[in-house]
């Protein structure tokens, strides 16, 4: 029996790597497998070596105070792979903490194939990652068509596969109304899948929903968590004395809320695909330390935090960062669009624009799934 071991190294590339295995499964369903993972892998009966959240680590400074935990599980983690002894090994995402385990497994065990999923975002910064990690990468499955021209640069094995967030599923019907109060357009809300970007952007969301009821009384804030931040965000909004909120964790309601909802703010990240993919108009939010803040504007080249904007070249989707990232200017930015339907009809156009150039003719999870087949 062929084993492949799935690495993954926060919520969002669970969610991808899962898409995949169930593709997979279809292919070939007499294959071994052990991960590190989180609820979607488990949803499918993958077990994984220890819980996600151990290495759920944000920012520079975070993983300067945890750099001997870090050390110590990216050492366990090679162990652990090391006695499965998998054909292959799958990292998806997370590659500061990913391709560091694909380098020492590859180092010890070059019969191991190694094929990671999502580029490291070269085209933001440290372009020349990409010769180091063509040492122990064997190939590298891409989302985006524009990143094939820096891999093919460095001759290093590439494919093109799309972005498995925009692919159609078919869902069954929920009846949000058994969920929601009747009768109240929805405002999804997306703080982030880590402590550290809950903990900052929670209080600042929360301000901005007391802003918007002040002015409106027909909306119903969803907040879409995973089931480890539920009753943090729960025990936050009723501290806040907020009887129009909702915490979310269920996948499949998450995404018909979304699918419901008028509009969408949220933590910049994969999600925003999936906001767009739904047509749901948005803002987008992000908040770091100030010695985060500084290190990245050294190291970085892009004026955008967002790929929808990064892809276009332009603000498309407003983004609020940093010092702009208040309950204030949310609260502006907000009530602009919905005051304006026009404008987010435009908004949800230019973003259709961009996801065109996003996506295969085939599902990207089947394309994945095929590039792990010719692997084995």
């Amino acid at each position: 029996m062929k084993k492949i071991f799935i690495l993954t190294g926060e919520a969002s590339g669970d969610k991808l790597a899962s898409k995949v295995i169930s593709e997979l499964n279809k292919l070939n369903s007499n294959i071994e497998y052990l991960s590190v993972g989180g609820e979607n892998l488990k949803k499918i009966g993958i077990k994984s070596i220890y819980d996600l959240k151990e290495i759920t680590y944000l920012g520079f400074t975070n993983v300067i105070l945890n750099i001997f935990k870090i050390k110590k599980k990216i050492n366990e983690t090679v162990k652990a792979i090391e006695d499965f002894k998998p054909d292959i090994l799958f990292t998806v995402d997370s590659p500061d903490f990913t391709l560091r385990v694909a380098e020492n497994v590859k180092k010890n065990n070059p019969q191991i194939k190694t094929v990671h999923y999502v580029a490291p975002q070269v085209w933001i910064w440290r372009e020349g990652r990409v010769k180091k990690i063509k040492k122990f990468i064997d190939h590298i499955l891409l989302l985006f068509d524009f990143e094939k021209s820096y891999f093919k640069k460095e001759n290093m094995s590439h494919e093109f596969v799309g972005h498995p967030l925009l692919e159609s599923s078919m869902e069954s019907a929920i009846d949000i109304n058994q969920i929601l109060e009747k009768n109240k357009a929805i405002i999804s809300i997306f703080p982030g899948s880590r402590k550290s970007e809950i903990d900052v952007l929670t209080p600042i969301i929360l301000n901005f929903i007391k802003l918007m009821n002040e002015k409106y009384n027909d909306f119903t804030f969803v907040f879409h968590s995973t089931k480890e931040f539920s009753d943090f965000l729960q025990s936050c909004i009723k501290k806040n004395n907020l009887n129009n909120c909702e915490v979310i964790s269920d996948t499949k309601i998450k995404n018909h809320i979304l699918k419901k909802s008028i509009f969408a703010v949220s933590k910049s990240g994969t999600v925003s695909l999936e906001i767009c993919q739904e047509k749901i108009p948005s803002i987008i939010l992000y908040k770091i330390g100030f010695i985060n803040f500084m290190i990245v504007k050294m190291l970085i080249k892009t004026k955008f935090a967002n790929i929808i904007n990064i892809a276009a070249k332009e603000e498309v989707i407003p983004e609020l960062l940093q010092s702009k990232c208040n309950s204030e200017n949310i609260f502006k930015t907000v009530s602009h669009y919905l005051d304006n339907p026009k404008k987010m009809d435009e908004l949800v156009l230019k973003t259709q624009l961009i996801l065109n150039n996003f996506k295969t003719n085939n599902s990207p999870s089947a394309l994945a799934a095929k590039a792990l087949i010719k692997k084995l």
